[in-house]
């Protein structure tokens, strides 16, 4: 997520879930931890019953989370970053923050360029807005000029490693640790949260002034050198069109409070799968490679050597990028990477355009594809605008589907509610559709990466039934066809090139290849073969000796790897595998990349000259007897790099960093508290309205977040700002019974018979404004389409007093299609589909509705 990872360098989660029974305050908010989360919600209790931990829980919704809370906050959906702005004004109003953490791990002293303008001054617009996109140049530090790509092109997916620009990872900062100078950050950050206020909160949010005062003063409270407290967080923040900003403002906060890389505090993100971060890591989505590795762009990168000229950091550990492609290249195409060509680089796909889901789907929608395999997936009922979604899926000439049951996408030709309602007829679709049945979760082993970055060995407990056969079977076989078919073509290059020597159906050799291998000299492609376009890696597989971790790669092609984050977990042996927890981290219970750090950034855990913050809250230290940093996790950091350590720039890298710079992803190895590159959508939170909203935006005359896409079509409709015909909120949520578009669980007869029918959560004010009782079915109609729900009448979704009038909300949960054993309207017909600017993430948690 580049919320986190533009924030402190790492786009996972800063902590582990166990690490939350070492908190004195935790914050939720963007997620029902308890009903989504239950396994993980334990430590939350933990926490309140070990150490008298206060647990607040901000949501629209009074749900089993809230239930386990000491404090529920209702607020309005779409409010998020009102209620955090407030929360930093009050830590920087009320001399809440953690000073001395601040001034030596955070950018706060950095000074920034004279043209830099706030949002404030401008009417909603950061400077660098050409009434499209933004150009970031002015976002940069003092002295820093732009010199080359900066990452602001639209095209350009926000999950990589940050695109920071050559000249602004090269610059020094400026430094004022003082602190008063009126450019430095700090001065910048109070200046920015200065309007984020109670009374905004009580007017925006709708929550009262004295009850987000009572919550700001324990959370806050619950910092500096004796307490810590942590945030919580799931899509009920990301999937807003400013959700990345969302998270940033639980960066900042969290900075402020010197709650990052310290036992209790961190942010949690909450994956909403038992390997999302997995695939992301190793990723299923466009805009990276394996490790947060930028995908290259056409007419960009088109060398190797440019790619990396724009994409390595002079400092921190990015300085060793061009080791981690590398290596990724030779385990991808084997001895056909050579440095005469360029290790294969040339052969990498180009990123174009928008391929995202959205972008492919109403290509797909306008005919402009010709095929789709879908993979643990349901579209046709899980997706936005999703009669839109199915509708497409007719215009395709084939498309195959792999799942346990036969899901909606598998069968939108037959029963889809287009069909139904005669808007489509079976005959006159002609897409070939190919059912594959899938092996469980129980039916095939490997790993899974859970949502502390911790990844497991998943052992085989059955065979699958009949046909159906794993994601990893399917992938190999696919791949030894295509590779059989492949021609003597120069578009066929990069087929004939890739190892693909798999065996059937062996994690462990996945996993050995994604660690990595040192290539022996003896496997080492004479001239002859290099001029014959290289050979089977098997020729040289006998030769590959152990990698022992990342900090061993190169970048000569000696060494190869499929994901440097991962490397080090298949040291000897597979650490994935490992079920011998000891210490308080439970270190040997699988292995947490980077290197098994539980706790990211923890050097944060001691003050700069290496000695614990306290007693109570010490994780690592320096060990000035051994020379080397010690404690309860393995460092985030250099082991024997000491405190004192001035930093070498001369040398790069992390030899560069001084040894008091925590955030050793960054080139000034700083928290950023701003953020000067990276984000398209600006270096400090906005407030901005959803992209349909009844409310005007109270700061600014800019209503929605100007970087955002509406994606606005025919067939994509949007409700007016105003518009009188949706006058309510809706949200959408998930319940604990049912997983995600229902295909797991609708056909479980326990599940079904739990939650067995669509609802609608409305309150008893609105249910007498629309004449209904509990029980009765209503309809939910939105731009895009309308639906047909069961009204649950209940106090559990307040009215709110917003703007001077009552506001009214509707939750729906979004897990029912036409197939299984209990069935209802899609829920997820009525969302529009949109991209947040960064990440092309779609807004579900705040729409109107009627």
């Amino acid at each position: 997520m580049p919320g986190l990872g533009t924030s402190f360098g790492r786009g996972g989660a800063t902590t582990a879930q166990q690490d939350l029974q070492n908190s004195d305050a935790i914050l939720i908010m963007g997620s029902s931890m308890a009903e989504n989360h239950p396994v993980g919600f334990q430590w939350v209790i933990e926490a309140r019953e070990k150490n008298g931990a206060k647990v607040i829980h901000v949501d629209p919704r009074f749900n089993r989370t809230s239930a386990m809370s000491d404090y529920w906050l209702p607020l309005r959906a779409g409010s998020d970053i009102v209620f955090l702005g407030a929360m930093i004004n009050y830590v920087l109003t009320n001399d809440r923050w953690f000073r001395e953490y601040v001034i030596h791990y955070t950018n706060a002293p950095v000074i920034l360029r004279e043209d830099f303008q706030d949002a404030d001054e401008l009417g909603g617009f950061f400077s660098g807005w050409d009434g499209k996109q933004y150009d970031p140049e002015s976002w940069l530090y003092e002295g820093a000029q732009k010199e080359g790509a900066t990452g602001h092109h639209q095209d350009k997916g926000g999950h990589a490693k940050d695109r920071g620009g050559e000249s602004q990872e090269l610059h020094e900062p400026i430094l004022d640790k003082t602190l008063q100078h009126e450019r430095c950050v700090f001065q910048v950050l109070k200046r920015h949260f200065a309007r984020y206020t109670p009374e905004l909160v009580e007017d925006s949010c709708g929550i009262p002034r004295e009850r987000f005062l009572e919550v700001a003063d324990i959370f806050t409270s619950a910092s500096g050198p004796e307490k810590t407290a942590a945030i919580c967080y799931a899509v009920g923040w990301t999937q807003h069109s400013s959700g990345v900003q969302t998270i940033r403002c639980a960066a900042i906060l969290q900075l402020l409070l010197g709650n990052i890389g310290r036992p209790g505090g961190g942010i949690m993100a909450l994956r909403g799968h038992a390997s999302i971060q997995g695939s992301t890591d190793i990723p299923t989505l466009y805009d990276i490679l394996p490790g947060y590795l930028p995908m290259p762009h056409q007419g960009e990168d088109n060398s190797l050597a440019a790619y990396i000229r724009k994409n390595r950091s002079p400092k921190g550990w990015w300085y060793n990028l061009d080791k981690y492609i590398v290596s990724l290249l030779k385990a991808y195409y084997g001895d056909a990477a050579t440095r005469a060509n360029d290790f294969g680089f040339g052969w990498l796909p180009r990123l174009t355009g928008d391929h995202s889901h959205f972008g492919y789907w109403l290509d797909m929608a306008d005919g402009k594809m010709e095929g789709l395999i879908v993979m643990g997936q349901n579209p046709a009922v899980g997706a936005p605008n999703s009669g839109l979604e199915r509708k497409a899926l007719g215009r395709l000439k084939w498309l195959v589907v792999r799942d346990m049951v036969e899901i909606e996408t598998a069968t939108f030709w037959l029963d889809s509610p287009e069909i139904a309602n005669g808007e489509l007829r079976t005959e006159d679709i002609e897409t070939e559709v190919f059912f594959f049945p899938a092996a469980s979760y129980a039916e095939k082993e490997g790993t899974f990466t859970n949502t502390q970055r911790l990844l497991q060995w998943r052992e085989k407990a059955v065979e699958p039934p009949g046909d159906a056969r794993s994601e990893l079977h399917f992938m190999v076989d696919l791949g030894r066809r295509m590779k059989a078919m492949a021609t003597a073509a120069p578009r066929d290059a990069a087929l004939r090139a890739l190892t693909w020597d798999y065996a059937d159906e062996d994690g462990e050799e996945i996993l050995k290849e994604i660690h990595g291998w040192k290539n022996d000299e003896r496997g080492r492609m004479n001239d002859e073969q290099e001029r014959m376009g290289g050979v089977h890696r098997s020729s040289f597989i006998v030769h590959r000796l152990p990698l022992k971790h990342f900090g061993e790669l190169k970048n000569d092609g000696s060494t190869s790897c499929g994901c440097w984050i991962y490397s080090g977990v298949f040291d000897g042996e597979n650490k994935a595998h490992k079920r011998e927890p000891h210490g308080k981290y439970d270190h040997g219970w699988g292995y947490a990349w980077p290197l098994d750090r539980r706790i990211l950034y923890n050097r944060a855990s001691a003050k700069p000259d290496g000695t614990p913050w306290s007693e109570r809250k010490k994780l690592v230290w320096w060990d000035a007897s051994q020379k080397e940093w010690v404690g309860d996790d393995v460092a985030d950091f250099t082991k024997g790099k000491a405190p004192d350590y001035k930093g070498d720039a001369e040398k790069g890298g992390d030899e560069a960093l001084p040894g008091d710079a925590p955030f050793i992803m960054h080139p000034e190895g700083l928290g950023r508290l701003y953020v000067p590159s990276g984000l398209k959508d600006g270096p400090l939170p906005v407030h901005y309205e959803p992209l349909e909203s009844n409310l005007c935006n109270p700061l600014h005359a800019q209503q929605t977040n100007p970087v955002a896409a509406k994606m606005e079509r025919p067939d994509n409709r949007y409700a007016q700002t105003p518009d009188p015909r949706f006058p309510y909120i809706l949200t959408t949520y998930r319940l604990t019974e049912h997983h995600t578009a229902g295909g797991m669980s609708r056909t479980l007869s326990h599940l079904a018979e739990l939650q067995p029918e669509l609802f609608a959560e409305i309150s008893p004010e609105l249910a007498a404004e629309i004449g209904v009782a509990n029980g009765e079915m209503i309809v939910v109609s939105t731009a895009r389409a309308s639906i047909e729900a069961r009204a649950l009448v209940t106090a559990r979704m307040p009215a709110l007093h917003v703007q001077g009038r009552r506001v009214h909300q509707v939750g729906l949960p979004y897990h029912w299609g036409p197939r299984g054993l209990v069935t209802g309207d899609v829920v997820n017909d009525l969302l529009a589909i949109s991209e947040e600017p960064n990440v092309r993430i779609f807004e579900s948690k705040a729409l109107t509705c009627s």
